[in-house]
Order: C-alpha cells, then sequence, then structure tokens
C-alpha cells in the first residue's frame, strides 16, 4: 500500500510538472530577442518578442491580417512584436528621423493605418504588456521609410545599424534614420 501511496503522489507531481511547461523542452511561439547597436555613439538595444509567419504569408498585413484579428488588438497601432511591448532603450540622447529621443527606456508601436506606409511611435509610458498604446505619452511620431525584403522574412527582426532602425517580417520593412 505504501508502495503504491509513493508511486501516485510522484505521477501526480510529474503531471503538475508537465502542466505547467516544464520538462516540454518547447519553445515559445514568439521567443524573446535583444538587439543592440550604436547610433549617433550611443549604445542602444531594443528588446522585443519576435513572431513568425508560420505559413500564414499574404495574411500578416490589412484590415483582416493577422495583426489586425489579434485579440486585444488595437489596430491600427501595433506592439511591433509580439507579447509584452517592444521597447528601446538608448544611454544617451539620439535622433530618430526628426525626432530627439533622449537617454532612456521607451515603448515602440507603429502606426498601420496605412499597411503600405508606417509610422513609429516612440511612447514614453514602459513596462506594460504591447496592448497597452496610451498616445497621451507618446513622446513623437516618425514616418518610416518602406521597402520589400530580398526574400520573405519568417521571424520579425529588429535591426540597428548603418545609420538606421529597422524592422522586417513577412513581405514589408520600415527604417527610420538613426543618429
Amino acid at each position: 500500500m505504501r508502495r503504491l501511496l509513493v508511486c501516485t503522489a510522484l505521477l501526480a507531481a510529474a503531471g503538475t510538472v508537465f502542466a505547467q511547461g516544464g520538462g516540454q523542452g518547447k519553445a515559445p511561439a514568439s521567443p524573446p530577442e535583444t538587439v543592440a547597436g550604436k547610433v549617433g555613439g550611443k549604445s542602444v538595444t531594443i528588446t522585443y518578442s519576435s513572431p513568425r509567419v508560420k505559413g500564414r504569408e499574404g495574411k500578416v498585413w490589412g484590415t483582416d491580417g493577422l495583426i489586425a484579428t489579434a485579440g486585444g488588438s488595437q489596430y491600427p497601432i501595433w506592439r511591433a512584436g509580439a507579447n509584452k511591448a517592444t521597447t528601446l532603450m538608448t544611454d544617451g540622447d539620439i535622433t530618430l528621423g526628426d525626432l530627439t529621443v533622449p537617454a532612456g527606456t521607451y515603448t515602440l508601436f507603429v502606426d498601420l493605418s496605412d499597411p503600405d506606409n508606417w509610422t513609429l511611435i516612440v511612447n514614453k509610458k514602459t513596462g506594460e504588456w504591447g496592448l497597452s498604446h496610451d498616445a497621451s505619452q507618446d513622446l513623437g511620431k516618425v514616418k518610416m521609410t518602406m521597402s520589400k525584403p530580398a526574400s520573405m522574412v519568417e521571424n520579425l527582426t529588429w535591426k540597428i545599424g548603418d545609420g538606421k532602425i529597422s524592422l522586417a517580417w513577412e513581405n514589408k520593412e520600415g527604417s527610420v534614420a538613426a543618429k
């Protein structure tokens, strides 16, 4: 009887661990990513979660696309990633387009009102889930230069370098001059 109770307790404990995600070894659908670089000699870091296209090519953008129809979405304002809000941290004052961004940490959003002409939003409120855009906290907005990547971008990717900050996913890329 004692052996039966011990086995039952071990099975229950193992079931709890697996139910909580332990031991599965499964990667998150939108893993956390960090990109770092220099802008005008200042250290800049962008932290975000990177969703995957996962066979949904042609179904990411637009009013009936993945971003617009995601649960809790504030479309056309997008968190520029997945999960927790995308953040930008700079150790000194930088300029994005014509917007001066003082040293500090900010949340990045993208206005997709026109899916072919994005606007980057730099917001002073930080630490929230990515769906909580408060326009009264916007530091400012910058029009992004749009292009089409050479090939389909499976993993949403932020880049810092070559005098710009850019965001690419699926068949679109938006960038802003950075100095």
